[in-house]
């Protein structure tokens, strides 16, 4: 059933680019564990050991503060559609924003998002796959349209303001 592995084989990757959405886990080393759900195209492999992802605006920025002192990730994909299977992803992570030459460095591999507030790439060393057996079907319909029509009304500006209104302190009180 289970396997524990050291990389993304070909296979994985494949897997991976079909998902519509994957699971984010991390935790300081004390407070609450977040995990949140991503999707829109975020998501990419460098190579079998490194992964990048776009961390769009949203109503929290939990990664952010727990980044800060503990790079320790999770991610997760999860099979809703034909042939159970559930993956996931260990490693630790780095944080980058638009004024860091990394975050330069990775943003060509997106679409342009107005609300695009961080680039975070993870150096991947040990990836699990699970049976996935009592996951439910469920049918990708389409991606939903809010978070892009919200940021465009923002606008840049706007933006910034809402990251410095409701996006620089987590849940557990610390500064982000």
């Amino acid at each position: 059933m289970g396997k524990m592995l050291v990389e993304i084989t070909k296979s994985l990757k494949t897997f991976i680019e079909n998902q519509k959405m994957f699971f984010v886990g991390t935790a300081r080393n004390e407070g609450s564990v977040n995990i949140s759900p991503k999707g829109m195209d975020t998501f990419r492999i460098i190579n079998s050991n490194k992964i990048v992802w776009l961390n769009l605006t949203g109503s929290g920025n939990e990664t952010a503060a727990h980044l800060q002192e503990n790079n320790r990730m999770t991610i997760l994909f999860c099979s809703f559609e034909e042939k159970p299977l559930i993956l996931r992803l260990y490693g630790n992570a780095s944080i980058y924003h638009e004024s860091d030459s990394e975050y330069k460095e990775h943003i060509s591999l997106f679409s342009k998002h107005i609300g695009a507030r961080q680039i975070i790439t993870m150096e991947v060393n040990a990836v699990q796959t699970s049976c996935g057996f009592a996951v439910p079907f469920m049918e990708f319909k389409e991606e939903r349209s809010q978070l892009t029509s919200w940021s465009k009304k923002k606008g840049k500006d706007g933006i910034q303001q809402y990251w410095k209104d409701k996006n620089s302190m987590s849940i557990d009180g610390y500064d982000i």
